[in-house]
């Protein structure tokens, strides 16, 4: 291995046991040395084999009573889909093969428990083999407080009714400091985490993401990915760790930053960043998704080559990153992605929800089925 990576902190990460300094000493490495440990991580964890879903996003409503800093998607007036409304949607993505659907919205002020039950419900009683992924920690959270009922009670209750999996969304960066600046009206770290485990003991599965590049410190970036590894060890229920860099346009957030010079993160940035949850998450979380929303599809081709094993979903409808400036398209054909995918000189395979394989057939087709993460 290369000389400029220590040879302790090569070991404390092929023993999963990378510390904090380890990660901070990381960001000073060359890019290429870093990206080829982390390739070299990937290796051994997912091989040459990169996976990719097929899904449809649904955002029920752009009605939000937040007042995150960042957000270019919120309004305050926004349409709430109808019941029948989504389930149209839900019938494109059935008929696209899709068999998953991932469901998020803004939080509105009067939507109780039996409005989230409503939709898992309605979605399961006419498509029951369609994967279900919903709702965020915040949406959560806030159905909780709503309905004034424990968070594990909602939980179990989404559950019952046909929940299958949750985005990890609306952790930005894991840290209470950083927060109070983005989001103050945001749950807290502590929250955040509680919802997470909570979920996982309920059965149901979630991912990890972690908006970066705004007003955070290269040691919260870092401390962000060791609470996911922590929450990873405690429970084992994450399935993927999505890196999502954040978009500066049409936000009170960005235009800040940009007042000051400072513009959305350069690639090396990026592509660094992928490297280093790579590292510091090996043995724990071994999937690291590359969002082709947020990147762009040339650089998350590269991403490839610097610990990402997965290029997420093709979405059908992505609007939150677009409101925000993102300029990658709402869409991705599955031939685009395996061209991509080639393209890095892997070997694409489609997956399930939970990363298993896609196996069976209809109409003489493999049978699609996935999950990504736009937010």
């Amino acid at each position: 291995m290369n000389s400029k990576i220590p040879e302790d902190l090569i070991e404390r990460a092929y023993q999963g046991k990378s510390t904090k300094e380890d990660g901070l000493l990381l960001m000073d490495i060359p890019p290429f040395e870093l990206f080829r440990f982390a390739d070299e991580l990937r290796s051994l964890t997912a091989g040459d084999t990169v996976t990719y879903v097929v899904n449809r996003n649904i955002n029920f409503t752009s009605r939000c009573v937040g007042t995150c800093g960042f957000c270019a998607f919120r309004t305050n007036n926004g349409k709430v889909l109808t019941l029948e409304e989504i389930m149209a949607k839900v019938r494109e993505a059935a008929q696209a093969n899709a068999t998953e659907v991932c469901i998020q919205g803004g939080l509105l002020p009067d939507a109780d428990l039996d409005f989230y039950l409503g939709i898992v419900e309605a979605v399961k009683a006419e498509f029951p083999e369609i994967h279900i992924h919903a709702f965020s920690p915040m949406e959560v959270y806030h159905i909780s407080r709503i309905s004034e009922v424990p968070v594990k009670e909602a939980l179990l209750s989404l559950r019952r009714s046909g929940l299958d999996t949750m985005p990890g969304t609306a952790a930005e960066i894991l840290s209470d400091r950083v927060r109070e600046i983005i989001c103050p009206s945001k749950l807290k770290t502590s929250q955040w985490i509680e919802v997470v485990s909570q979920a996982h003991a309920a059965g149901i599965p979630t991912t990890a993401t972690m908006m970066y590049g705004h007003v955070e410190t290269p040691e919260e970036r870092i401390d962000h990915m060791l609470i996911i590894r922590e929450i990873q060890k405690g429970t084992g229920g994450i399935t993927e760790f999505v890196p999502l860099p954040f978009m500066p346009y049409n936000n009170p957030v960005g235009e800040k930053l940009i007042k000051e010079g400072r513009y959305a993160t350069p690639g090396i940035e990026d592509l660094k960043t992928y490297a280093i949850s790579r590292i510091l998450l090996n043995g724990h979380v071994n999937n690291i998704q590359a969002s082709w929303v947020k990147l762009g599809k040339r650089l998350a081709q590269f991403a490839l080559h610097c610990g990402a094993n997965d290029l997420g979903g093709t979405l059908m409808e992505e609007s939150i990153s677009r409101s925000a400036g993102a300029s990658n398209g709402e869409e991705i054909s599955v031939e685009e992605l395996e061209w991509i995918i080639y393209g890095a000189g892997r070997v694409p395979e489609e997956r399930t929800t939970l990363y298993g394989r896609v196996n069976e057939l209809v109409s003489g087709n493999p049978k699609r089925s996935g999950c990504g993460v736009s937010e």
